[in-house]
């Protein structure tokens, strides 16, 4: 059985979109960006809402552009490799291969993915993988944790589900940037 992996920047106050302006420095050095393209190289399946997706989406053609330092290329193979479902009532179509849409959330139908998958799958978006989180379906939390604090956002974690976690891996960047990787106990 595959694990469903939720994983985004955040910052230092836990907000995974902030209210105004960015969530400070990290996603833009390369070797943070390098860790992150090994670390989910073997993602088979990415859940996107349709906000999420239409950040992402740029990857579908990254590798057109000129001048783009291997880790982003390598990053926009992978990408692209992977299958991805999109989560929208508003969307009608969509810009890449290997792509669906699907207009509700089934929790059932991600556990059938789960257990079908050969590889791991992630669910990607604060309000998507509150819906997962709440339907006990994530295994895994990946964090990247900036060094800024923004008062305010979309939160990484919903408010109103408790969790007991195993923290299994931890990193700092140069940079001040840290990952951390916990596990559901």
């Amino acid at each position: 059985m595959a694990r469903l992996i939720y994983s985004m920047f955040t910052s230092l106050d836990g907000y995974a979109e902030a209210a105004e302006g960015s969530l400070g420095t990290g996603a833009e050095d390369p070797e943070v960006h390098t860790f992150v393209g090994d670390l989910f190289r073997p993602v088979g399946t990415y859940l996107y809402g349709r906000r999420m997706y239409e950040t992402m989406v740029y990857w579908e053609t990254a590798h057109t552009e000129p001048d783009q330092p291997p880790h982003i290329l390598q990053y926009a193979r992978d990408w692209q490799a992977a299958e991805k479902v999109v989560y929208s009532t508003t969307l009608d179509e969509v810009a890449g291969a290997r792509t669906r849409i699907e207009r509700t959330f089934d929790p059932d139908a991600v556990r059938r993915l789960k257990a079908e998958a050969e590889h791991d799958l992630t669910v990607d978006g604060p309000n998507l993988a509150a819906q997962a989180i709440a339907a006990g379906l994530v295994d895994e939390y990946h964090l990247f944790i900036t060094t800024s604090v923004v008062g305010g956002g979309k939160r990484f974690f919903p408010d109103g589900v408790r969790l007991d976690l195993e923290l299994v891996e931890e990193r700092a960047f140069a940079g001040g940037l840290v990952y951390a990787r916990y596990r559901s106990r």
